[in-house]
């Protein structure tokens, strides 16, 4: 069976593929405890970002929202979806579009922070009780040595 993966994106104000989106993030946070976020908080956050969004035949499997200045807000993978390279992928775009590209990872969240290191953000800083249950997060950002100046490298040889 052939799948066709399409990249589609939901522009600041637009928030045509919420739903979806919220639902996604729900199954990751009651398989994984992640992406802990209040439906409110979610949905306001979303509808002020540019959603990157990745479809499977029309059934949502990725999303990235990043703000303005490139602070990536959510990342997620269905759980089924995972090892495709989908969340590099959406990190590509959206490093491609920002200068600089930044983000917070819970501090327990291990997979998390291995993926991003991987790709070549650095931990800049420990926030202690930065979540709203007193968890504390790393503060990420992109790096030199990074996917951006990776694909720099092969795009423009």
């Amino acid at each position: 069976m052939s799948v066709t993966v399409e990249k589609r994106i939901d522009q600041p104000g637009d928030a045509e593929h919420v739903s979806a989106t919220w639902e996604l993030k729900e199954t990751i946070r009651k398989e994984e405890g992640v992406l802990r976020q209040r439906r409110g908080f979610f949905t306001d956050a979303y509808r002020r970002s540019r959603a990157h969004l990745l479809f499977e035949n029309d059934d949502l499997v990725a999303f990235a929202c990043v703000r303005r200045d490139g602070y990536l807000l959510f990342l997620g993978v269905a759980p089924d979806a995972r090892g495709r390279g989908y969340a590099q992928r959406l990190i590509a775009d959206i490093a491609e579009e920002h200068r600089s590209v930044t983000c917070h990872a819970r501090s327990t969240n291990e997979n998390a922070i291995g993926f991003y290191k991987h790709l070549g953000f650095e931990v800049k800083r420990r926030i202690n009780d930065y979540y709203e249950d007193g968890g504390d997060a790393y503060y990420l950002k992109l790096g030199r040595d990074s996917l951006r100046d990776r694909l720099a490298d092969i795009v423009h040889g």
